[in-house]
């Protein structure tokens, strides 16, 4: 076990290759620095992250930038109406030899690698979306009786189009559950598109280069698990998860006139995590109240819903979440 000191020592290093990631990744996606960090900060997680954002924002040239730089083996499958699940984890096929015996070889689907970017996932049927997202709550694929483990790391970054509902299957809220974070892609600044402008439309672009190994990623995710937190911080998680519950006793009035159902166990866990991951993308050692607030919209969004009534008056969720993180913070720091 590492002593104090060098757990710094290890911290202060992985800080430094995160800002030179950073670095890459802007070579060839610019500006949008929140969807970069919050992006990065859910493979320091472990986890899946869900970008959301109108077509042509970057979102694929995003995922296959970052399987670069982190050094991951990357894939991409286009969902489709037509999608099954083999397409994605594969199957098993009955083959002869060239001394007539017959039997049985499996072929790997595009989910073996270290990071999968599953394009439209809204648009493929109930039936795949499951398959997919049962796997990267497991790890693994079961097909004939014989379990084979993914990829390690293991990372899926699923994209999904807001506008277009045609054609399309909207993710249950329990498989929703299952990814770490929710990043929403916004259209770009004007200066920061005057630079894509540039960048991309000459004869030549910026390449990334790889700053990480599937490897160091892996160590990266073990440390961050070691970095500590402050029981105030640790409170104020549970503060804030239990107040965007309708039917709990702590739940502010805006929450219960609003909301239909609120977060579980898992978005704490995952606050405690991403909020280590915030400040370690921030240059800090242990995580703050700002790591709190900055986290709580991407991580609680997709793990709540408004009411109808709630909707029908225009309310937000993001700007409700907000609300209660600020009044939370508050809270706490007077105490």
């Amino acid at each position: 076990m590492a002593t104090d000191a060098e757990l710094v020592t290890q911290i202060e290093t992985l800080g430094g290759k995160l800002a030179e990631a950073r670095a890459s990744i802007a070579k060839r996606f610019i500006g949008q620095d929140q969807v970069v960090d919050l992006t990065l900060a859910s493979l320091l997680c472990g986890g899946h992250a869900l970008l959301i954002g109108l077509p042509g924002l970057g979102k694929t040239r995003l995922v296959d930038t970052l399987s670069t730089v982190m050094g991951l083996d990357g894939n991409r499958v286009q969902f489709t109406p037509d999608l099954m699940p083999a397409d994605i984890l594969g199957s098993e096929v009955l083959e002869t030899a060239a001394d007539g015996t017959r039997d049985f070889r499996f072929i790997e689907g595009p989910i073996f690698c270290q990071l999968l970017m599953a394009d439209e996932i809204n648009r493929a049927s109930p039936r795949t979306q499951s398959a997919l997202l049962q796997a990267m709550q497991e790890k693994e694929v079961t097909i004939a009786g014989e379990h084979r483990p993914l990829g390690q790391p293991f990372h899926v970054l699923a994209t999904q189009n807001p506008i277009e509902q045609e054609g399309t299957y909207p993710l249950p809220e329990a498989q929703l559950d299952r990814f770490l974070v929710q990043i929403d892609v916004p259209y770009p600044t004007r200066d920061t598109e005057r630079d894509i402008l540039l960048a991309t439309t000459g004869t030549a672009e910026d390449a990334a280069t790889a700053v990480f190994t599937g490897a160091e990623l892996l160590a990266a995710q073990t440390l961050l698990r070691r970095m500590p937190v402050g029981d105030a911080i640790v409170e104020m998680i549970l503060d804030l998860v239990r107040a965007c519950r309708p039917d709990d006793e702590s739940a502010p009035d805006m929450v219960r006139n609003s909301v239909s159902w609120g977060p579980g166990p898992r978005a704490a866990q995952s606050l405690m995590l991403t909020v280590r991951a915030e400040a370690l993308l921030r240059g800090r050692l242990v995580p703050s109240a700002e790591d709190v607030r900055a986290m709580a919209a991407p991580v609680l969004t997709h793990r709540m819903a408004l009411s109808f009534a709630a909707r029908a008056r225009g309310e937000n969720l993001h700007a409700l979440i907000d609300q209660v993180a600020s009044d939370i913070t508050r809270v706490t720091a007077a105490a």
